[in-house]
């Protein structure tokens, strides 16, 4: 069974090179001792980058997966799922 559509997946990989990209910059950024306001400016940005991949995952997931769900009468595990997204968008 397919859980993404093309068109989420190539967001979600692009969007993950970004990442990985911000990630090897902190990195680089700590080994030059780069002054602390600058780094926690770009751990700020790829905390949000990585928000932005979370909502892209779930909208994906709300629109195809859930749906399947509700639609075959799986209310309970798409409400199971629900609380615990939530749940985990809380901490």
């Amino acid at each position: 069974m397919k859980y993404m559509q093309d068109q989420t997946k190539k967001q979600l990989m692009r969007r993950l090179k970004i990442i990985e990209g911000q990630v090897r910059g902190l990195h680089e950024m700590i080994e030059k001792e780069t002054y602390c306001i600058d780094v926690i400016t770009q751990t700020s940005a790829t905390k949000q980058a990585l928000c932005n991949v979370e909502d892209l995952l779930l909208e994906n997931h709300l629109g195809t997966c859930l749906l399947r769900q509700i639609e075959s009468g799986n209310t309970k595990k798409a409400k199971d799922e629900i609380l615990k997204v939530y749940k985990l968008k809380r901490k």
